[in-house]
């Protein structure tokens, strides 16, 4: 019973994997659920209120309102629930060369030919061939070598609209970001969290993406297409298990 109990939770771990395979097989994947994200959430909730209600009553002491709605008003991004532009244009290239080499040669010798007259009277109890003339004789040697360069090129441009899903104590807003298209039977998604200071964000209500502290962009895919090009779990786990 014990084995026939293990047998079936491996082959469960085992067919877990594959789940995510099986929601696009013989149909396009589906898209995440936008009801259930953090920048649902924070538009729902957007926090406590900037000014109390009855300072929110009071007549404005200027003709022009200065609220976000406004001719003049400040349209940036502020508090839990807005939404900014990302721009994302990446244009880098690197590259690195190194070449080491290293040599050494020593050798140490010890003899006792003249020890009090010690050796001459032990050579006699020696076997033939064995004398104490040099009693110790180490030599050495070693070298190395090495060679590794390293050459990458990374070209990206994207511009995605993310929501501040939490101000932080210090004002500095968290925002995060999803955009999926599908096309055929492959979809493509873009993900961007970080940091942002009200300061760094334009007029325009943009930011650029290197002013984001800790930022994660990723860009990829999942579908029929990115299935084919990826390794078999069974694959990927004898590529970490196996030493050759």
């Amino acid at each position: 019973m014990w084995k026939l109990t293990c047998a079936l939770v491996l082959a469960k771990l085992a067919l877990l994997p594959g789940c995510a395979r099986l929601d696009h097989v013989g149909r396009p994947p589906t898209f995440s659920d936008t009801t259930q994200t953090p920048e649902h959430f924070a538009m729902l909730s957007p926090g406590l209120p900037l000014e109390t209600e009855q300072a929110r009553l009071l007549p404005e002491p200027s003709l022009w309102d200065g609220g976000q709605a406004s001719l003049f008003g400040d349209r940036r991004a502020a508090k839990r629930g807005d939404i900014l532009t990302v721009v994302i244009e990446i244009d880098e290239s690197a590259e690195i060369s190194n070449s080491t080499n290293r040599s050494r040669n020593g050798s140490e010798s010890l003899g006792v030919p003249q020890l009090l007259g010690l050796p001459q009277r032990i050579a006699d109890d020696l076997p033939p061939g064995f004398s104490l003339d040099t009693a110790v004789d180490l030599n050495s040697s070693s070298s190395s070598g090495g060679d590794g360069s390293v050459r990458r090129k990374e070209k990206l441009e994207l511009r995605v609209a993310a929501t501040v899903v939490e101000v932080l104590p210090n004002g500095t807003l968290s925002i995060q970001g999803l955009q999926e298209v599908r096309v055929n039977f492959e979809l493509r998604e873009l993900i961007v969290t970080g940091y942002v200071r009200p300061e760094d964000i334009s007029r325009q209500n943009e930011v650029t993406y290197d002013k984001i502290a800790s930022a994660r962009i990723s860009y990829g895919g999942r579908g029929q297409i990115s299935d084919v090009q990826q390794p078999r779990i069974g694959q990927q786990v004898l590529d970490v298990v196996l030493p050759f």
